[in-house]
C-alpha cells in the first residue's frame, strides 16, 4: 500500500469526470505528459461523478496499464462537480494538489506552473485566471455577466475572468475540507479562507469533444448558492425595500386622505385597502422567500449528511493495485 511517507513530494491532480467519455484518450495522454514532466512524483485522482456514459468502465479498464499512479473513485450518483472535487481532495495522497477539468479546456501546462509555485513555497493557493476564452458567444456573455455580479455583490477579490481551476498545498487543502457546507460555492470558499494567493493566466480553449453539462439551470443554482452563502445582500435589499415600501405606503395614504376629503373618491376605504394589501402583500412574499432561502440552507447544513458517497475506490501504481 502506498503511503504519504513513501511519496513526500507527490502532486495529486484531482479530475472530476462527468460525460467525458469522448475526451478520455486526450485526457490520459495529457496526464501521461504531466507524469513525465514531474518524473513520477505524481498521482491522478479521477472522480466519476455518477456519469451516465461509459467513463467509469473505460477508466477502470485502462488505468491499470498506465505508467502513472492513479486513483479511480465512483460516486453513487451525480453530486455536482464541486462535491466531486472535494472528494478527490479528500482521497489525494500528495503534499500538493491541483484541480483540472476532464474536457481539457484549461491547458495542462497550468498544472506544472502551479506545482512550481507550490514547490517554491511562494503561495498557499494558486488560481487559474482566464484572460480570454474560445467559447460560444452565449457562454462568453453569461460568464462576463456572472463574474461581474460575483465581483460586485459577493466577492470583490474574484478576478474579472473568473476561476475554473486551482492548486494548493496540503495545509490549505485541509482547511478547505474543514468547511463542511452544502449548497455553497467552492470558489467563494477559496477566497473566504484567505492565505497567500497567486494567479496564473491562461486562455480557455474550445471544447473538442462532447457537450458541456454546465447547463443554465446549474449555472443559475450556482449563482443563488454563491449569493446566499457569502453575502447578506438579499437581507440588505429586503430591509431597504421594506423602508421604501413603508414610505411609499405613507405617501399614498396621505394622497388618498386628501383625495377623500376633497370628494374625489366615491367608494370609502376602497383605494386605501387595495393599495395597502398590494404593497404589504408583495413585501411579505418577498421577505418570506428570502428568509426561507437562508433557513433552508441552515436546515441542510444541520443534517450532517456526507457531501458525497464514494461507492468504489481503486488505487493503481507501478505494480500495485488496491480496491476498496
Amino acid at each position: 500500500m502506498l503511503t504519504l511517507k513513501q511519496l513526500p513530494e507527490m502532486l495529486s491532480l484531482v479530475i472530476p469526470v462527468y460525460r467525458n467519455e469522448e475526451s478520455l484518450d486526450d485526457l490520459l495522454a495529457a496526464i501521461h505528459g504531466l507524469d513525465t514532466s514531474l518524473k513520477g512524483d505524481f498521482e491522478a485522482v479521477f472522480v466519476v461523478d455518477g456519469s451516465p456514459d461509459a467513463c467509469y468502465p473505460n477508466l477502470r479498464r485502462r488505468l491499470p496499464g498506465c505508467a502513472f499512479r492513479s486513483q479511480l473513485i465512483l460516486l453513487s450518483r451525480n453530486f455536482g462537480s464541486f462535491t466531486a472535487i472535494r472528494t478527490g481532495l479528500e482521497h489525494g495522497k500528495g503534499d500538493r494538489f491541483a484541480v483540472m477539468a476532464a474536457d481539457l479546456q484549461e491547458p495542462p501546462q497550468l498544472v506544472l506552473d502551479m506545482n512550481e509555485i507550490l514547490v517554491r513555497d511562494e503561495a498557499d493557493v494558486i488560481l487559474g485566471v482566464r484572460e480570454a476564452r474560445n467559447d460560444p458567444l452565449s457562454s462568453r456573455i453569461f460568464s462576463r455577466l456572472y463574474w461581474g455580479m460575483y465581483r460586485k455583490f459577493v466577492m470583490p477579490d474574484i478576478p474579472p475572468g473568473g476561476v475554473d481551476m486551482f492548486g494548493c498545498n496540503k495545509f490549505f487543502r485541509d482547511m478547505l475540507l474543514e468547511l463542511q457546507e452544502q449548497n455553497t460555492s467552492l470558489v467563494g470558499q477559496l477566497f473566504w479562507l484567505g492565505f497567500r494567493r497567486k494567479t496564473v493566466s491562461y486562455i480557455r480553449q474550445a471544447r473538442q469533444h462532447g457537450k458541456s453539462a454546465w447547463t443554465f439551470h446549474k449555472k443559475w443554482r450556482y449563482v443563488m448558492d454563491s449569493l446566499f452563502s457569502f453575502t447578506d445582500l438579499p437581507i440588505t435589499l429586503l430591509v431597504r425595500l421594506g423602508a421604501l415600501g413603508t414610505m411609499a405606503a405613507g405617501l399614498l395614504g396621505i394622497i388618498v386622505l386628501v383625495a377623500r376629503l376633497q370628494g374625489l373618491i366615491d367608494v370609502p376605504g376602497y383605494a386605501m385597502t387595495i393599495l395597502t394589501i398590494a404593497l404589504l402583500g408583495s413585501i411579505n412574499l418577498l421577505g418570506i422567500g428570502i428568509v426561507g432561502s437562508y433557513a433552508w440552507r441552515t436546515y441542510e447544513n444541520t443534517k450532517k449528511r456526507p457531501l458525497a458517497i464514494p461507492m468504489k475506490v481503486s488505487v493503481f501504481g507501478s505494480n500495485n493495485e488496491r480496491q476498496t
